[in-house]
């Protein structure tokens, strides 16, 4: 099991990656090599910081680092030296199985369309992101990686979500809702519209239209939108979750009484905490490419580093992608006289 990370990208660099890097060697085993790639003096001295001589490390030279306000795929074909680049080559050259990067999310989905490709019968990747409701888990997909997809890529989404839940999170047969402005199959887009059909159907366990009120309210496990809805609905949740614990630390504080009643209810606020941070989630797998590639969030601390390489353990481990092709090649099987097959 070898991981490539990107050790230039995210919000602090050198220091958060090689920390978190140093965390998940010491708690997973598993991990037979970790590449870090990127400037060689900088990543030996955060390794020095964390008194790390680990054998299963290597440093991969990179002289580049795509910048925030770097265009996608302009950056990945004019920065070829790139810190993202040389680690999406580890795994195109079968040197590594998966890639980590908390850096520009864009270019790192450039990246590994252009050198990995996708998987066959897969048009569009999709960037799957987990989030927590009471009970459970579901998975939101696509979280951002197309902002323009056409109906097939969104049917493509829901069984790339499917075999992530039932694989990775353990739901044996796993609901699928696509996300419209309402639940009658009448409501929504003309592309949702179309999008419903299709899953109806499929072979997965659709259960219709979901509206934002339902994933918290009355879950499933898989949730199926455009890039672009995704990502408003990914960043919405992360914010709401910050909002709501200030707002509750700010009136918690207000008299003695209320004080004492918080540190009463200290371990139940502390148990939502956790459930609500997105350090513990780590990262999110980008479904559909030749490869495996994990997006970490660009302001990730070292926890939520040492998870993103988790989450790529995991998706080794449970051997996603040739889960994904079996789907795709069953539904083109089962749908090919009713409808013309994915490109």
């Amino acid at each position: 099991m070898k991981i490539a990370l990107d050790a230039m990208g995210g919000d602090f660099g050198p220091p958060t990656l090689v920390a978190g890097a140093v965390m998940a060697l010491r708690e997973y085993p598993k991990i037979q090599q970790l590449f870090l790639v990127g400037d060689p003096p900088q990543i030996e001295n955060e390794l020095q910081k964390q008194r790390c001589n680990d054998s299963r490390i290597e440093i991969v030279h990179s002289t580049q680092v795509v910048d925030m306000n770097d265009r996608a795929w302009s950056a990945v074909r004019r920065k070829k030296d790139s810190s993202v680049s040389r680690a999406v080559d580890l795994v195109k050259f079968g040197r590594a199985d998966a890639i980590v990067s908390a850096g520009h999310t864009g270019a790192a989905v450039a990246a590994s369309m252009i050198k990995l490709r996708t998987l066959p019968g897969v048009d569009r990747p999709g960037i799957a992101a987990v989030l927590p409701t009471e009970r459970n888990v579901f998975v939101l997909v696509d979280a951002g990686a197309n902002i323009d997809a056409r109906p097939e890529h969104l049917l493509q989404y829901a069984y790339m979500g499917s075999v992530y839940s039932r694989h990775v999170l353990g739901y044996k047969n796993p609901t699928v809702g696509l996300v419209s402005l309402g639940e009658e199959d009448v409501k929504g887009t003309e592309k949702t519209k179309e999008v419903f059909q299709m899953l109806k159907r499929s072979s997965l366990n659709f259960i219709g239209n979901i509206e934002g009120r339902h994933l918290f309210e009355d879950p499933v496990e898989v949730v199926v939108c455009d890039g672009f809805v995704g990502n408003v609905i990914l960043k919405t949740c992360e914010s709401i979750a910050v909002a709501i614990f200030q707002w509750l630390k700010h009136e918690l504080k207000r008299n003695p009484v209320r004080r004492l009643g918080a540190l009463l209810a200290k371990d139940a606020f502390l148990t939502i905490k956790d459930k609500t941070n997105y350090e513990e989630y780590g990262g999110s797998p980008l479904l559909g490419v030749n490869g495996i590639c994990i997006i970490a969030h660009g302001a990730s601390t070292p926890l939520a580093i040492k998870n993103a390489l988790r989450v790529a353990v995991e998706s080794i481990e449970q051997q996603v992608n040739p889960h994904i092709v079996e789907e795709i090649r069953r539904y083109h099987e089962t749908t090919a006289p009713l409808e013309p097959a994915l490109s």
